[in-house]
């Protein structure tokens, strides 16, 4: 089974969808090399792989950023540093591979890479260019008939998660609630967990309709809620206002955009 680089991987700007396409192919030459039983140096030859590996993730790395810099994209810092994470791994990873269990050891590794290439590339790069600077958004957080699916059960859903954004934003707004940090972190681990409960009530509707595009929802699931699970509120002391108002305007964003071009998609299947 090959990691495939699928229509829900496209962001729509080519240099990058075709790097996508790149590091994915590089990352299934590492996958036949581990699975190969009969190649008596493929240890070497994958720690060579997965360097060719980490090179090209660097150099695809610098045109995003460097694209994302000409488009003034705000979430630029963030790449940025989800970039600099997935070099570090590698690198980490390249000088501890240790003299007995390689395999299992580089087949832990290869999973990881695959994992975080997914939900980078599901999350934040199909996010390029679809994120505002501040002072051009104008967020309500409020359900619409455009995001309409056509199923009572998902619309009804969505239509509560918009609810606990909205009374997320309002209380990052109310400059005159008090100690209101402990409420927002308790209203985003709500969403948090309705979010787990919505996808979960989601994907068994898919199931139940054979849908052909479960997996790649799956995934943006899966992308979504690993990075509300990433939010570590206790590392946020100064400036709290702005950054929690970033997370959630990203949130939201992403939300609306997996809702108009791919939930409307499922009561059309």
């Amino acid at each position: 089974m090959y990691y495939h680089f699928t229509d829900d991987c496209l962001i729509g700007i080519e240099q990058i969808d075709n790097e996508h396409r790149e590091l994915f192919r590089i990352v299934n030459e590492i996958k036949d090399l581990l699975e190969n039983e009969f190649l008596e140096d493929k240890f070497y030859q994958t720690q060579e792989m997965i360097k060719r590996l980490a090179d090209y993730a660097e150099e695809h790395f610098r045109h995003e950023e460097e694209y994302m810099e000409s488009i003034n994209d705000p979430e630029l810092e963030m790449q940025k540093k989800q970039h600099l994470d997935f070099c570090d791994k590698i690198s980490e990873a390249d000088a501890s591979i240790p003299n007995n269990g390689q395999q299992e050891f580089l087949d832990k590794l290869l999973k990881y890479l695959v994992t975080w290439l997914y939900r980078h590339i599901i999350f934040s790069d199909l996010m390029i260019g679809k994120i505002k600077p501040k002072e051009e958004r104008h967020h309500t957080y409020e359900f619409s008939d455009e995001y309409l699916t056509g199923i009572s059960l998902i619309d009804k859903e969505h239509r509560e998660l918009f609810r606990i954004i909205g009374e997320v934003q309002q209380l990052i707004n109310n400059d005159l609630a008090f100690d209101k940090f402990d409420d927002i972190i308790s209203l985003l681990e709500e969403l948090k967990e309705y979010t787990k409960f919505h996808f979960a009530d989601e994907e068994e509707y898919m199931k139940s309709i054979n849908y052909e595009g479960l997996d790649a929802q799956r995934r943006a699931h899966d992308a979504f809620i690993a990075r509300l699970e990433e939010i570590d509120l206790t590392q946020v002391d100064e400036h709290q206002q702005e950054i929690l108002e970033e997370i959630l305007a990203f949130l939201t964003e992403w939300l609306v955009n997996h809702i108009l071009h791919s939930d409307k998609k499922i009561g059309k299947g």
